[in-house]
């Protein structure tokens, strides 16, 4: 019975010593380097916006944060990943709007949901997407393009960079919000093709960021519209928003800063902290606004609010385009 006893007293003092042990390094944390695995490859916008952020937050915490790409399977190797690393904060994922917003099934494992496969820690950037035309369509503004399109049903053609991805997602969206019906056309090697057959009239309305289409907004080969910000950007105060026209209707790139499910709290709040000072440090904002990103600071709780309010959103649009891939 005595022997017993002691090995009750040792086995609490071990469990309070374990417990002690991961209190501490909890407050501790970071106390080495922390990895953010980004699904975008070395050298992209995203990639580039990601680690101006990160070297913010090494110098707040003084310890290095790295980004790590994993790119592939439509960002299913990172999420994967991302997912099976140890909850303890020094593995953080940066997915991008595609992984949250992803038509079912086109590939495993997506969409991501939150709080069900990571936990929330903050928002990085808006990146907002901009209507343009063709100059010589004969509109110069969004209300007009809506009522030509209701006029000439199914007989005008828009471009975005791929099926499925946001610039479809925006242009199935109006479709669905004025009843207008327009033909997609799908350019999967990038905007320059794009932009080149807008400019040239064999394509009339192309939906792409703002930042992208800025130079031929300037010289005006393309006629800016709308850009699809939640207020007129501070550059382009004379550019109406879409939402001046479809009240509701906002499409930005944007990203998110994830944990593994089980990350302690005291770990998301300091992760989090990080993430605010690195996006309200001058040089940070400057350096992500002259490559058309827009720091934007949200809660935990915010940015889980943030992601869901996106996919319902969305939640149209993506169906819209399921009912159409399962059509054909």
């Amino acid at each position: 019975m005595k022997n017993k006893a002691q090995w009750l007293m040792l086995a609490c003092v071990f469990s309070l010593s374990l417990l002690g042990s991961e209190a501490r390094s909890q407050a501790d944390y970071p106390n080495g380097p922390v990895r953010i695995i980004s699904d975008s490859s070395a050298g992209s916008a995203v990639d580039i916006g990601l680690r101006i952020i990160a070297e913010g937050m090494s110098r707040h915490w003084r310890q290095q944060v790295l980004i790590v790409n994993m790119p592939g399977a439509a960002g299913g190797v990172s999420a994967r990943n991302a997912s099976q690393a140890t909850p303890d904060g020094y593995t953080l994922f940066a997915p991008a709007t595609s992984l949250f917003l992803a038509v079912p099934g086109k590939a495993p494992n997506l969409p991501l949901m939150v709080p069900r496969d990571f936990v929330a820690i903050g928002y990085t950037v808006d990146q907002p997407l901009a209507i343009g035309v063709w100059p010589k369509l004969g509109v110069k503004t969004l209300a007009e393009l809506v009522a030509l399109a209701k006029s000439k049903p199914g007989e005008i053609s828009y471009a975005v960079t791929g099926v499925g991805r946001l610039t479809h997602l925006m242009g199935e969206l109006i479709q669905l919000r004025t009843g207008i019906t327009l033909q997609m056309v799908p350019y999967t090697g990038g905007s320059v093709q794009a932009f080149t057959d807008v400019i040239a009239g064999r394509i009339p309305i192309v939906m792409e960021g703002y930042t992208g289409m800025s130079g031929a907004f300037q010289s005006g080969t393309i006629m800016p519209l709308a850009v699809a910000s939640p207020k007129r950007l501070p550059e382009a105060p004379d550019l109406p928003t879409v939402a001046e026209t479809l009240p509701g209707v906002v499409a930005s790139g944007w990203q998110a800063v994830v944990a593994p499910v089980g990350t302690p709290t005291p770990v998301i709040e300091k992760a989090s902290q990080a993430l605010r000072v690195a996006l309200e440090m001058k040089d940070v904002q400057e350096k992500l606004a002259s490559r058309g990103s827009y720091a934007r600071v949200l809660t935990p709780a915010e940015t889980e609010a943030f992601i869901r309010d996106q996919q319902q959103q969305w939640k149209p649009a993506l169906e819209r385009i399921e009912q159409q891939q399962q059509a054909k």
